[in-house]
């Protein structure tokens, strides 16, 4: 037999689990909907893009472009896939923000706040797919 505090308590786990995961799918696809549009204004050749300094890492804007298209599909594709609860979807959802983090960390020559500011997205995505555990609700 359980007591009303202990129902309560588990009640109140699963409201919060149940709220990261959404919050983590809105997240996810508001970072894969700018990764899209970002992608889709380089192959577009956007003058919003400054050419800067050579770099090491650096690629055609068009090249640029069809990265951050396909990382923010992908991402879209992923966010349903939390929304649902899908159990695949938090794996792979930390792995393509950790893949998204790498993109833009390679991106900042050309456009550094809004590298930064995706990045911090990610984070998000990251930390809160992770801290959510519905096997420990009970």
């Amino acid at each position: 037999m359980t007591s009303p505090d202990h129902d309560a308590n588990i009640g109140a786990k699963e409201g919060f689990a149940f709220g990261i995961s959404i919050v983590a799918s809105a997240l996810l696809f508001v970072a894969g909907l700018v990764a899209v549009f970002q992608g889709i204004s380089a192959i577009a050749n956007d003058k919003l893009f400054v050419a800067g300094p050579q770099y090491v890492y650096q690629f055609d804007l068009t090249t640029w472009g069809w990265i951050h298209l396909i990382i923010g599909i992908l991402a879209v594709i992923i966010a349903g896939g939390l929304a649902v609860g899908a159990d695949w979807a938090r794996i792979s959802a930390i792995i393509i923000a950790s893949i998204s983090i790498i993109a833009q960390f390679l991106w900042l020559p050309y456009y550094p706040l809004w590298a930064i500011l995706i990045i911090a997205l990610d984070l998000v995505v990251i930390w809160a797919v992770a801290t959510w555990k519905p096997s420990n609700i009970a």
